[in-house]
């Protein structure tokens, strides 16, 4: 005979739940700072004991709890978030459930304390027993705000308590929490203990944008804020904003990754497809990028009610996110730390590639004085190592004299600090000839020489450029050839014989709906039966690749993303190849013309920050890191 149906009891309803909710200590911490969050708090600290299997407390300086809401915070779907549907299919708090709290009660010894705003008087404090049941409020000492004291974690579910880590491991989940909020919230000061020793210790930033960089160098380490690029981008009612960093300084393990929706931390395939997408042109695939971004939008256009641990979201309008995000990070990755805007076609310079010693590599095909001058012969070994500065004040003349034809990209910051003075103890003076064109003087400054055949040197108004001379002209080569590709008719390729490939009967429906599209790219597929899809035509670059793997790859995409750049990607990668083997090699010597024109290409091709595997293909020398190397100053 089976068992009879019965009704569980609410504190064995609160340990099921609290499987979900509470899967370890760092869950905990988790769950009760979002609640001191949505109180309004402005300080936040946090004390933990045995990687939080003892001891977890959090205390706020929030709204508080009345007295009489004491007890009704510790019952199970009690809420001041929620009242009706409408509230849930627009929830504008971190937490909403009323889950929490009665969870963690169940399975460890809670204390709650609080002092409500309206309470001048008194705190109070109600506990849970052993058997779940609640110890009526009493009096407490406590300022404003709330504190939550967790004892004992999983005291009475001893088979949760195996699945622990050690004391470190727990910990260390706990402050990775810890720091997820801190860099969401620079306004909230977060003090952070373990064992009664001081762990993290940040102060509110107070509207300052210098602390808020400061507090993303201590989060993620010393640089992060200066080598990272800014995103503020804004469509319709979607905001996206924050900081990548620089492909250049991309991580091998993605675990500096942090995205939020309205605020909040999450883990979402469709947002870590489309970053990877923009970032798919400038960092080698074996890499991961960095950032920290902040998407904004409608309550009413994201779901959170999805998970208990309210670690994922769903989009109603999932692929305007995905393509939003994509374009965002695209455009800004295409400006660099240059901040160059896209040139029309016909407006791009030329780049000559040749072998012939003496023959300029770089030229501009604007009218006026051309920067290129009667190639002078390499004499010693010393040719082109460092030129004289007349040499540099010609090349000068000449940009200035050019400037109406050419339009080098704006760089405000750069061109602002070219109007300030040093102000150095013991700096000398420059030359009136020297300080006269500097506001004028290009972003990537003047070329002075070559380094080992390998490196140009050049003079700018704030320092010293190093150039890898092949990774920018490999990537100035690429951005030629995916140009040419784009503007040009699409070379298609017919097969002789034509590919079959068998698929099931809804992903050959799937694909056939994109085809139109995906035609064209150059790639021709017909569907000749309920599940057979037939190669006919492909991209002339790509008629080597295997097709059946690429329209399998295809319909993946299309099934998961609702669109696919496979294609685009095997283009780009040949494309990449191609401007690879055409590139300036090592020990090419260069006259100081050329370096030149390779200086004022650079800063009009996108993406020029990395070359076409993600190596920086150029890095500056400020005057302040100079004179740190030579302890001018001191």
């Amino acid at each position: 005979m089976s068992n009879p149906i019965r009704i569980l009891a609410d504190h064995l309803v609160n340990q099921i739940a609290a499987g979900e909710v509470v899967e370890r200590p760092a869950a905990v911490i988790k769950e009760l700072i979002e609640n001191s969050l949505d109180a309004g708090c402005g300080q936040i600290e946090i004390d933990i004991e045995q990687g939080g299997v003892k001891r977890l407390r959090v205390r706020d300086d929030g709204c508080g709890i009345p007295r009489e809401q004491l007890e009704l915070a510790l019952s199970r779907h009690a809420t001041s978030k929620v009242a009706e549907l409408a509230d849930l299919e627009a929830v504008a708090t971190l937490g909403f459930r009323g889950e929490a709290l009665p969870s963690i009660a169940s399975v460890s010894r809670l204390t709650l304390t609080s002092r409500a705003e309206e309470d001048a008087e008194n705190a109070w404090e109600v506990s849970v027993g052993a058997d779940g049941r609640l110890i009526s409020p009493r009096p407490a000492a406590h300022p404003r705000g709330t504190s939550v004291d967790v004892r004992d974690l999983f005291f009475n579910t001893p088979a949760r308590r195996k699945f622990l880590r050690t004391e470190k491991t727990e910990f260390d989940h706990i402050e990775q929490v810890v720091r997820r909020v801190a860099l969401a919230r620079p306004e909230i000061g977060i003090q952070l203990r373990h064992n009664g020793k001081g762990v993290l210790s940040l102060g509110a930033s107070g509207g300052d944008e210098a602390r808020v960089l400061e507090r993303l160098d201590r989060l993620l380490g010393k640089g992060f804020g200066e080598q990272s690029l800014a995103v503020d981008e804004s469509a319709v009612d979607l905001r996206l904003y924050g900081w990548v960093m620089r492909p250049a300084f991309s991580r091998s393990q993605p675990d500096q990754q942090f995205f939020y929706v309205n605020g909040r931390m999450v883990r979402d395939k469709l947002v870590t497809h489309a970053v990877r997408q923009a970032f798919s042109d400038v960092l080698h695939h074996a890499r991961h990028p960095a950032y920290v971004l902040f998407l904004q939008t409608p309550s009413r256009l994201v779901d959170v009610n999805v998970h208990p641990a309210k670690h994922e979201v769903r989009f109603r309008e999932s692929r305007q996110v995905h393509d939003f995000i994509y374009r965002a990070l695209h455009r800004r990755l295409s400006q660099g730390t240059l901040g160059s805007e896209e040139e029309p076609a016909d407006a791009s310079p030329r780049v000559e590639h040749s072998e012939t010693p003496g023959e300029p590599l770089f030229e501009p095909t604007s009218g006026g004085a051309s920067a290129v001058t009667t190639p002078r012969p390499r004499t010693g070994a010393r040719s082109g190592a460092f030129a004289p500065n007349d040499r540099v004040r010609d090349s000068r003349q000449n940009y200035q004299s050019d400037l109406a034809f050419q339009r080098p990209p704006p760089n405000e910051r750069i061109l602002a600090s070219a109007t300030e003075p040093r102000g150095e103890v013991g700096a000398e003076p420059e030359p009136e000839s020297e300080a006269a064109p500097r506001q004028s003087m290009p972003p990537l400054g003047f070329a002075l020489g070559q380094l080992n055949g390998v490196y140009l040197l050049a003079q700018a108004v704030d320092g010293l450029i190093l150039v890898d001379i092949h990774a920018a002209h490999e990537r100035i080569g690429y951005e030629r050839l995916k140009r040419a590709w784009k503007t040009d008719d699409v070379v298609r390729q017919p097969l002789l014989v034509p590919v079959s490939v068998q698929v099931a009967p809804r992903e050959a429906e799937l694909f056939e709906a994109h085809a139109e599209s995906i035609a064209r790219l150059g790639l021709v597929v017909d569907r000749i039966d309920a599940g057979s899809l037939v190669v006919r035509e492909v991209p002339a670059l790509l008629r080597q690749a295997d097709m059946e793997r690429m329209l399998r790859d295809l319909i993946a995409d299309l099934s998961e993303h609702g669109r696919s750049t496979r294609l685009e990607e095997a283009i780009d990668a040949v494309l990449a190849t191609l401007a690879c083997h055409t590139s300036v090699r090592a020990n090419r010597r260069l006259t100081l013309d050329e370096m030149n024109g390779l200086l004022r290409e650079m800063e009009r091709v996108e993406r020029i920050d990395q070359c076409n595997h993600g190596r920086p293909t150029w890095v500056k020398l400020t005057h302040e890191e100079l004179d740190r190397l030579f302890l001018r100053g001191r």
